[in-house]
């Protein structure tokens, strides 16, 4: 908080930007990449730069635009990209962001999605980068959560837990299409990736897997029924996993929901299934 704020001087915001983007977040978003992008090109001709790539890719893929039409002159191209940048809707900034962040380049990917991420949090975006896309997050530790989750899984023999997660991520984030219905579905195969993993079972189910740990290490009844409870509504008659489901009932709360939920309770599981092998 500045100090003109503490004073009341100038006002606090409180408004979380959900469908909307001021100056204050777009110029935020546009230093990103000119701080991890646009700084980082070596020459005055991007045909001789070290971003001749991404510049290409990002001519034909995003702005769909034919190459013959870029400018090879760096300044030229700089101004076009700029002004466009400036005068898009909000949706396609974070579509321009999250297309740069997934392209190969020299840049600090990493860097970028991070400083992102800090003029998000900054501005009271309602969005974040996690993984390469931009999802709506309503609580920072959720957010956490999920990027833990898929982070440790995406180690050794806790890879596959890892790509359902992604899958599940990709599928709640894509702002064109969403499927809702096939996220939930790709966060409980996680769980059962999990459950797989700790039983040495291809086709174990939670309850297997929590009787697995229950033997080594001491888990609550009561959690272990909330557990059981959570995810065996997915494979009953009026579960997610039913054929006859209606394809439009499942929302973004309720896939966001499962991907926060299997996250922590992978997690949990990892932590739990690390101490009974001590």
């Amino acid at each position: 908080m500045r100090f003109s704020q503490r004073i009341g001087k100038t006002p606090l915001k409180v408004q979380v930007q959900k469908e909307s983007m001021d100056d204050d977040l777009r110029i935020g978003l546009w230093n990103a990449f000119q701080i991890y992008y646009l700084d980082e090109v070596n020459g005055d001709w991007i045909q001789y730069s070290n971003f001749n790539y991404f510049f290409r890719i990002m001519w034909l893929s995003f702005f769909k635009l034919p190459l013959d039409n870029m400018d090879d002159s760096y300044r030229s191209t700089y101004n076009r990209i700029r002004k466009w940048f400036f005068d898009a809707e909000w949706y396609e900034v974070y579509d321009f962001i999250e297309f740069i962040a997934s392209v190969n380049s020299p840049a600090n990917q990493i860097g970028f999605k991070s400083f992102c991420n800090s003029m998000l949090e900054r501005e009271f975006s309602a969005y974040r980068f996690l993984d390469n896309y931009i999802i709506e997050i309503t609580d920072e530790n959720e957010l956490k959560e999920i990027e833990e989750a898929i982070e440790e899984s995406s180690k050794s023999k806790f890879v596959g837990v890892s790509e359902h997660l992604k899958t599940a991520l990709h599928m709640l984030s894509d702002r064109k299409t969403p499927d809702y219905r096939n996220s939930i579905k790709e966060s409980i195969s996680a769980v059962e990736a999990m459950c797989q993993i700790i039983t040495g079972d291809h086709k174990a189910e939670l309850g297997k897997a929590l009787k697995v740990l229950e033997d080594s290490i001491d888990i609550h009844s009561a959690l272990k029924k909330g557990f059981s409870a959570l995810y065996g509504y997915t494979s009953d008659e009026g579960g997610i996993r039913h054929a006859m489901i209606d394809e439009n009932s499942s929302q973004f709360e309720d896939a966001k929901y499962m991907l926060v939920s299997a996250s922590a309770f992978i997690n949990y599981l990892k932590v739990k299934y690390s101490k009974s092998r001590v």
